[in-house]
């Protein structure tokens, strides 16, 4: 199989909020008064149970005074961005929660700003992606997969629960980019989220299915899936019988990252508070309990760092969908 260059992107971005609020040291070890915590969607989903997890773990370790919430839908999350924008000065005491699509939907300019245009916090959690087949499924590893697609492309198909273009497909197509395969000729089917995309690789319809890391490692504990290979430098301990796809040959590694953003012009001191904060929950069994909980994976970069993983995921994402046709 051919080996290439690490093709795919880390990222991370942060949570905010909505109200002006102090941030002070006290004896007591806490770090922060309150944390107003906004969050781009309904509540229940991913960037809801960060941002409440985070909340949780910070209140409880002492760590913070108090957190507050504010679920903001609209506009892939642009609403959120918008109004923290707009609102700079009174949200000095917010943080925004954010994941990937702040930089695939800023690509696709389904909103006008992108992570530039926010104080750049740190990234908290991720999930990795996985490239999973049906448990009776005669392949058994991602050469057996390439192997299958080199012989019947068309036949070869991979599933999603995501749009042409949405993160599992950009997931499958950088997979199969470093795998030596051009992916603008692999074949993608999109479902209305990852229900029906199992649905349709259980039935014969898709040869493979791209997914999140948790929620593969949750079907192949109910024994419904095989995972052929996951986007992580090293096996992941929450199924460390799932291989890399480094191990097998295939130089790429993929993060879906959630983390923090602030308002724009948030004073150097009150963002580096933040980031200090967040790295010592860390610490916490307050918050190994939070992740434990949700199956995460810690993945914290803050500053400068956090900047350079962006900046990298936005060029390799960008280049993989202008390849695709979809920039």
């Amino acid at each position: 199989m051919k080996k290439s260059r690490n093709r795919s992107p880390w990222i991370f971005a942060i949570s905010g909020a909505i109200l002006s609020m102090a941030v002070s040291f006290s004896s007591t070890g806490q770090m922060v008064d309150s944390i107003h915590f906004l969050i781009p969607g309904g509540a229940g989903g991913g960037w809801d149970g960060t941002a409440r997890g985070t909340g949780e773990a910070l209140t409880k370790s002492g760590l913070v005074g108090k957190s507050s919430y504010e679920n903001m839908s609209g506009g892939g999350g642009g609403k959120a961005i918008g109004f923290l924008i707009e609102n700079a000065d009174s949200n000095h005491g917010t943080m925004m929660v954010n994941s990937t699509p702040i930089v695939i939907r800023s690509l696709t300019g389904v909103f006008p700003h992108n992570f530039r245009d926010l104080a750049l916090i740190a990234g908290t959690i991720g999930d990795y992606a996985a490239i999973v087949v049906a448990k009776d499924s005669p392949l058994n590893s991602m050469d057996d997969l390439i192997s299958a697609y080199n012989s019947d492309p068309r036949g070869t198909a991979i599933g999603g629960g995501s749009v042409q273009g949405g993160m599992d497909h950009l997931v499958a197509a950088m997979v199969f980019e470093a795998a030596g395969v051009d992916s603008i000729n692999v074949k993608y089917v999109a479902y209305d989220a990852g229900g029906k995309a199992m649905a349709a690789l259980l039935s014969g319809e898709i040869a493979a299915l791209s997914t999140g890391f948790s929620e593969a490692v949750a079907l192949a504990n109910a024994g419904e899936v095989k995972i052929l290979g996951v986007t992580s430098d090293a096996r992941v301990a929450a199924f460390e019988d799932a291989p890399t796809m480094k191990e097998q040959g295939i130089d790429t590694m993929f993060v879906n990252w959630r983390g923090f953003f602030g308002a724009p012009g948030l004073p150097e001191e009150t963002t580096a508070m933040y980031q200090e904060v967040l790295a010592k929950m860390y610490e916490t069994q307050e918050w190994e309990e939070v992740r434990a909980r949700n199956g995460w994976v810690n993945v914290h970069n803050s500053g400068d760092d956090f900047r350079m993983f962006l900046e990298n995921q936005e060029r390799v994402i960008g280049d993989l969908m202008r390849k695709l046709g979809f920039l």
